[in-house]
């Protein structure tokens, strides 16, 4: 198995475990945002999404080295594992859309989305400053995962 296969197996398992809807594409979305697990956050704190500590903290906190070209004083959650990763990230796309829908009407839209292509737009033009983001998780989609939504 290669490197890619192993990582979307293991994530699409934990997205899985946290409920996380449409969970094949949370799997990718996770691979395009870790580097397919090789980030630094990814490796040291189970971050798979760059979340940062909440302003009540969650589970342990996190700091990149200052040559990761990041804030050094940015603090980020340090997760029991990946499963929590997912889960804290769709309890923040929840809370957002529920708290702040006008700002975060991507959230909301992605919510109610049927299909994961269509979560994945939505949640992206929220999720992400890249414009191309939901493209490339798509992408990684349709490279990766058959029609009926196993991994090749």
């Amino acid at each position: 198995m290669s490197q890619q296969t192993d990582f979307l197996n293991k994530a699409l398992a934990h997205a899985q475990l946290a409920n996380h809807l449409f969970p094949e594409f949370a799997a990718c979305e996770a691979a395009l945002e870790s580097a397919w697990g090789q980030s630094r956050l990814c490796r040291e704190a189970n971050n798979l999404f760059g979340e940062h500590q909440h302003h009540v903290p969650i589970y342990g906190t996190y700091k990149l080295h200052p040559n990761d070209n990041v804030d050094p004083n940015d603090d980020w959650i340090l997760f029991p594992s990946w499963k929590e990763s997912f889960a804290t990230r769709m309890d923040t796309i929840r809370r957002l859309a529920t708290d702040a829908p006008d700002r975060y009407q991507g959230y909301v839209q992605a919510l109610a989305a049927t299909t994961g292509e269509d979560f994945v737009t939505y949640v992206s033009q929220n999720w992400s400053q890249d414009p191309l983001r939901a493209t490339h998780v798509i992408e990684i989609h349709r490279a990766h995962f058959s029609p009926v939504g196993e991994i090749r």
